[in-house]
């Protein structure tokens, strides 16, 4: 195959942003000897974090069936949320020689020498959904609008509460954020603060915990046990004689851990009931506990069409043409402005779930438990 990484320089030389793009260099192990000019037939390796969230087991199917549908072989692996594993995973790909890397990454700054390794040997990377940092050797980012995901949690809990309509409050207010290795971790917490932070300076909202920077509400690995056990502490420690209202939580994996702590402090009945509570990528436990009633938001992410934009993106530069993207100014990875393309995420509560879910195509009404 020709050196795509020397043909897209070309393409890029008259652009305000320069891209440094790698490409297969050499047939890969899954490559087509019949079809020299083209990179159909050829293996993308896929790193996904883990197959504990349904989320990362849905992105990595749907990015092996939009590469198929491309005519593409592909090889896909899972980290379990162990980054030594997932550069030891990359690096095997590598040797075998795939043509284009799509890594979404457990530990955004473990990846540096690995993806060295991966441009000495010609190999482009497309980061997926997380921006991987401190590496020039990164070609792509397909994501989604990372601060609006935080916005419409924030949006949810305000409107809930009734503080968009009016009402003054004081109302009670808890934060938890993702994991602090999750470059997305802090545009999904500044995106919420956006919309948070004006009632919490006019003391509308209340954190009884103090706990409001960044580093103070992180939960590594996105593990709802783990925030489970912090939002025991907190209703432990400051909530013997007052009521919880609201909790902003970035995922729904946290936002159950969240909800088991309330749960086992008594919320949920008329006389206690639970506050609301936020959330992120509409698992399928926490759609049936929006409808239940207990969760009250989450927002929804359609992986399939971020499967078909990373998919388009590894497809565009393996066959020597320029990716779109809609952002080349804020994803600064800390060696390179990343070109990114980001995609809209739609908040769900009770009242929408099924226009947008079902009407959708991303469940039917057997995956939710729904006649």
């Amino acid at each position: 195959m020709r050196n795509r990484r020397a043909a897209l320089s070309a393409i890029a030389a008259g652009a305000t942003l320069a891209l440094t793009l790698s490409a297969c260099g050499q047939d890969s192990e899954g490559g087509s000897k019949e079809d020299k000019g083209s990179a159909k037939g050829s293996t993308v390796g896929i790193a996904m974090p883990t197959k504990s969230s349904e989320r990362w087991i849905a992105d990595g199917n749907n990015v092996v069936k939009s590469l198929k549908a491309k005519g593409y072989k592909t090889q896909l692996v899972f980290g379990e949320d162990d980054p030594d594993q997932q550069v030891s995973q990359i690096e095997n790909m590598i040797t075998q020689g795939v043509s284009a890397l799509i890594i979404a990454a457990i530990d955004n700054k473990s990846l540096g020498n690995v993806l060295q390794e991966a441009a000495d040997a010609h190999i482009p990377v497309i980061a997926y959904d997380r921006l991987i940092l401190d590496s020039k050797n990164v070609d792509y980012y397909a994501t989604f609008d990372n601060e609006k995901v935080g916005e419409l949690q924030a949006t949810s809990l305000v409107d809930k509460l009734g503080l968009s309509n009016g009402k003054k409050g004081p109302f009670n207010l808890e934060l938890f954020a993702g994991s602090n290795d999750d470059n997305n971790t802090k545009y999904f917490f500044n995106g919420a603060m956006t919309v948070l932070q004006p009632y919490i300076d006019k003391k509308q909202l209340v954190i009884r915990s103090k706990q409001t920077k960044l580093n103070q509400v992180t939960t590594l690995r996105w593990d709802g046990a783990t925030a489970q056990k912090r939002m025991d502490d907190i209703l432990t420690s400051k909530y013997s004689s007052d009521r919880v209202d609201a909790v902003l939580s970035p995922y729904d994996g946290i936002s159950i851990g969240i909800i088991s702590a309330l749960k086992s402090d008594g919320y949920g009945s008329k006389s206690k009931p639970l506050p609301a509570v936020s959330g992120q990528d509409a698992e399928v436990a926490s759609v049936k506990s929006i409808i239940a009633g207990e969760q009250y938001s989450t927002v929804y992410k359609d992986t399939r069409q971020l499967a078909k934009e990373a998919v388009t993106m590894v497809d565009d530069v393996l066959n020597d043409k320029k990716p779109q993207t809609n952002d080349n100014k804020t994803y600064d990875n800390g060696a390179k402005v990343v070109p990114s393309f980001l995609l809209q995420p739609v908040a769900v509560t009770k009242d929408n779930y099924e226009k947008t879910l079902i009407d959708g195509g991303y469940y039917t009404k057997k995956d939710l438990g729904l006649k």
